[in-house]
């Protein structure tokens, strides 16, 4: 029987999701994905009817294969089709990105390096969660300097994040699709300790079938698009619906 989850009032909102209280437990939350989809800073915006349901699955399956490789993580359960239950998490403004595979926006900020290098060990960047700033890298010191966490911590970040790609790395080679870059985000539970936490789905990741960056399967497509019609959201729309099938595959690759 699908659960219909009692909320308590809104924590947050975001530019796909919202999150609210879970009643009598301060520790958890439910988080709600959004029919959104956005690009360009989120100054380009369309609703993708079905993505909640398929973000909801995707980052499912995700953390439940990363909470069986013992990787920290907020993840709980999925409740219904579009609702996970999380442990409630004050998240740091910050993106890490992990690169195995040198293109798109770090091809811009690195024209000396060629579209396709192959970086071993994976690559680890930072970035601050500002669009108006477009969201512009960060470095250790930076962290420290805001006061998001010290360099052990800081260390400890980068070495998890490497986990998480590895661990769906090695998951994805399984159905012969490349993992060739990452995001995710760290907060911080009610006793100040780290964990992965936000989602992890269609839009925080670059795969490519069979290493083919033509047949590519995320959100690049979306933002790749001059001009949005019905036919190209449709387009969007049917490979975040293979992704989130095929994330129900990795947990046979992932351990």
């Amino acid at each position: 029987m699908i659960e219909q989850p009692t909320f308590g009032p809104q924590l947050a909102e975001g530019k796909t999701k919202q999150i609210y209280a879970y009643p009598d437990n301060e520790a958890l939350a439910y988080m709600v994905n959004k029919d959104q989809i956005t690009a360009g800073d989120g100054e380009r915006r369309n609703e993708l009817v079905g993505k909640s349901r398929w973000s909801t699955i995707t980052t499912a399956n995700v953390f439940r294969l990363l909470n069986e490789a013992g990787i920290p993580t907020h993840f709980v359960k999925q409740v219904n089709k579009e609702t996970l239950l999380v442990k409630r998490c004050t998240m740091l403004p910050v993106e890490q990105v992990q690169r195995r595979i040198a293109t798109g926006s770090y091809l811009k900020r690195h024209p000396e390096i060629s579209e396709g290098t192959r970086f071993d060990p994976v690559l680890v960047e930072t970035f601050l969660k500002d669009d108006a700033r477009h969201d512009p890298q960060i470095w250790e010191q930076d962290i420290i300097d805001m006061g998001l966490a010290n360099s052990d911590e800081i260390a400890w970040m980068a070495e998890q994040g490497r986990r998480v790609f590895e661990t769906l790395e090695k998951a994805w080679s399984g159905i012969d699709v490349t993992l060739v870059d990452l995001k995710i985000e760290f907060g911080r539970d009610g006793s100040g300790n780290l964990m992965v936490a936000d989602v992890i789905d269609n839009d925080s990741w670059r795969l490519w079938p069979g290493g083919d960056k033509t047949r590519m399967l995320d959100k690049q497509i979306y933002r790749n698009l001059k001009n949005v019609t019905e036919a190209d959201l449709q387009q969007v729309a049917d490979r975040y619906a293979l992704v989130a099938d095929l994330t129900g595959k990795l947990s046979m690759y992932g351990s």
